[in-house]
């Protein structure tokens, strides 16, 4: 499956308020499976100095990831398809 990164800008943001996005994220996802929209929350990252985050979904199509950002009312930027190479691949 497709993975999509999700780009926010998001100042002033509190850890707390992170961490509760990225759940409301995690059960929307859930939930749009259940309803048969197969995507999952994957990861975020932030960086404070540049008050961005990045977050990682896996998804049927970038439309799919917007509609579940919108539904967990979290404000994006854009949504664009990405590649995830992690340590762990390489062997």
């Amino acid at each position: 499956m497709p993975k999509y990164m999700v780009e926010r800008h998001l100042p002033g943001i509190t850890s707390d308020q992170l961490a509760a996005a990225a759940a409301s994220a995690k059960s929307t996802t859930a939930q749009m499976s259940e309803e048969g929209t197969p995507i999952r929350y994957l990861r975020s990252t932030y960086v404070p100095g540049e008050e961005k985050c990045y977050c990682l979904f896996d998804g049927p199509s970038a439309d799919a990831v917007e509609q579940a950002n919108k539904r967990a009312d979290i404000p994006y930027e854009r949504v664009v398809e990405a590649m995830h190479i992690a340590s762990d691949d390489l062997g």
